[in-house]
């Protein structure tokens, strides 16, 4: 399965948008078009690259947006790049999502206590590779890690490419500590930091910060996308979200291939990029208390 993507507005700009195409040229969204699965019997995802490892600009799928492309996120005005907080260099990872999957604010989970965050889940692929912005890579899953983010879960599902050439070794969470020492650590410590530059506290996590296992992260994953199969067949308030789609043949929101066409088409062309501003090569020193 492979898809295609074209860019419009301005990179570094409040108007740039990166729309998906599937293999027959059909544009699609990446929150309700791409399937979970790239193989299920074997529990094999697909996720959304929205920030390649190494850069800051937070880049996400555009959940309010007719057919959801990627755009980067705006915070009162301005648009958000993630700080460099030593060590760290923008991203630690290639961050994304899982589509076709959704964590439902009206939905209070069991081991958090708290409701989701209204997004599709999370992923850091701890690959070697470097991957593009809307890169669709299928996934091993190992592990995930339980933020609580202004009071709502956000988990960060831990997983690597299927082509990276290390992929067989690593099956669970322990692979991780044991074959790349003090990654699971970094990462820890990147989601605890992340927001201190912008003057918040430190965020928290549940299970006292401990990364679950695998089966517990396919778990976590699946009731994800029953959340999102209860979304996009309407028996869920929507609310802001946008559930625009053209492959979800028996969901309401179906639309046909000259309405997604329309979306494009009054969207920006895209044009020469503005320069990313100097602000996000700044470091920050953070010792923790």
């Amino acid at each position: 399965m492979s898809f295609s993507m074209e860019e419009r507005g301005r990179d570094n700009t409040a108007d740039y948008r990166l729309y998906f195409r599937n293999a027959e040229g059909k544009y699609i969204s990446p929150f309700h078009d791409i399937p979970i699965y790239a193989d299920e019997a074997e529990n094999i995802f697909h996720a959304v690259v929205e920030v390649p490892r190494w850069t800051n600009a937070k880049m996400e799928i555009a959940t309010k947006d007719p057919l959801n492309p990627l755009k980067q996120d705006v915070k009162k005005g301005n648009l958000r790049y993630v700080s460099n907080v030593f060590p760290h260099k923008g991203y630690i990872w290639n961050y994304g999502a899982i589509p076709q999957t959704w964590e439902d604010p009206g939905h209070r989970d069991e081991d958090t206590g708290c409701c989701g965050d209204n997004d599709p889940i999370d992923i850091c692929d701890i690959g070697n590779k470097v991957c593009s912005r809307g890169e669709v890579i299928r996934v091993k899953v190992l592990g995930t890690l339980a933020l609580i983010d202004e009071g709502e879960t956000d988990w960060k599902v831990i997983v690597i490419n299927l082509e990276d050439p290390e992929a067989e070794d690593f099956n669970d969470i322990e692979d991780v500590r044991r074959l790349k020492p003090g990654f699971l650590e970094a990462t820890l410590d990147w989601f605890r930091m992340y927001k201190v530059p912008d003057g918040k506290p430190e965020n928290q996590f549940a299970f006292n910060g401990e990364f679950k296992n695998r089966d517990f992260a396919i778990k976590t994953i699946k009731d994800t996308h029953s959340f999102w199969k209860a979304l996009i067949s309407k028996k869920t308030d929507a609310g802001e979200l946008n559930c625009m789609n053209t492959c979800v043949s028996d969901s309401p929101f179906c639309c046909s291939a000259g309405e997604a066409q329309a979306v494009v088409d009054s969207a920006p062309p895209y044009g020469a990029a503005e320069l990313t501003p100097s602000s996000a090569d700044k470091w920050f020193y953070y010792k923790q208390t």
